[in-house]
């Protein structure tokens, strides 16, 4: 077996993550450690692509403060994120909606899609 991926497989941790996609508007709790003091800070946007796989697994997600786009990404296998809570789910046709970035206004948003319930 090779190291790397060895010493990957004895330090990941269990997901147990809401399945999502790009396009989906999430909240995704994260874990601030500013010196001995720990808080929970909320970061909502909406998933611009998922990239990697298996322990090497990120999401992008984007959200406008003050105007401006700010992008983030997190691992999945961090072990700083608490939870996630997926809002909407969003209707595009592409994995990777990097066409967001040069949108404004009302053109920016993005459909949400109807689950069919059977």
């Amino acid at each position: 077996m090779d190291a790397i991926k060895f010493v990957q497989d004895q330090l990941a941790r269990e997901m147990d993550y809401p399945e999502f996609r790009a396009g989906d508007n999430v909240v995704v709790s994260y874990k601030i450690i500013e010196g001995n003091k720990q808080r929970i800070q909320k970061y909502r946007g909406d998933v611009i692509q998922i990239a990697g796989e298996g322990k090497n697994k990120t999401f992008t997600v984007r959200k406008i403060s003050s105007g401006v786009g700010v992008e983030r990404i997190f691992p999945f296998a961090s072990p700083n994120i608490d939870n996630i809570e997926v809002l909407k789910r969003g209707k595009v046709r592409r994995s990777r909606i990097f066409y967001l970035r040069d949108l404004v206004g009302k053109k920016a948003r993005i459909k949400e899609r109807q689950l069919v319930k059977k």
